[in-house]
C-alpha cells in the first residue's frame, strides 16, 4: 500500500519542519508548500489525502488560499488542519471561515498530530 501524501504549507522553519519529520514517522508522504497561492494547483496536480496550513504568514493570505482550496470542485473535499498561534484568535476564526477542518495551536499540534490527524480524516 502506498503511503498517503499530507500537504504542508508553511513559511517558519519551525514548527513547519518538525511537523515535515512527525507526519514522516506516522508513515505519510509529505509535500512542502512554500508559497500559499500555489495550493489548489498543487493539491489538484498531486492529490493529497489532506492539507496542513501554518496560518502565520508575513508573506501571503493563507486564509484566502484555504478559500480558494474549498471553493475548487477538485479539491473542496479535503479535509485541512490550520494551525497558528493562541494570541491570532482573529486568524483562527478566518481559518475556520474559509473552511478548514480544525484549527488547532501551534503548540498542540506536534504533541497530539496522530489524534488531530484521526479527527480530520473521520468520515461522516
Amino acid at each position: 500500500m502506498t503511503q498517503p501524501l499530507a500537504l504542508v504549507v508553511y513559511e517558519k522553519l519551525l514548527p513547519g519542519s518538525q511537523l515535515l519529520n512527525r507526519l514522516q514517522d506516522l508513515n505519510y508522504r509529505v509535500q512542502a508548500i512554500a508559497n500559499a497561492d500555489s495550493l489548489v494547483e498543487s493539491a489538484e496536480q498531486t492529490k493529497p489525502m489532506l492539507v496542513l496550513v501554518d496560518l502565520e504568514s508575513s508573506r501571503q493570505n493563507v486564509c484566502a488560499a484555504l478559500g480558494r482550496l474549498k471553493q475548487n470542485p477538485a479539491t473542496q473535499h479535503l479535509p485541512i488542519i490550520a494551525f497558528g498561534g493562541e494570541n491570532a484568535p482573529d486568524l483562527q476564526a478566518a481559518a475556520r471561515a474559509a473552511g478548514a477542518t480544525l484549527v488547532v495551536s501551534e503548540t498542540a499540534i506536534l504533541g497530539h498530530l496522530a489524534q488531530f490527524l484521526e479527527q480530520a480524516l473521520q468520515v461522516e
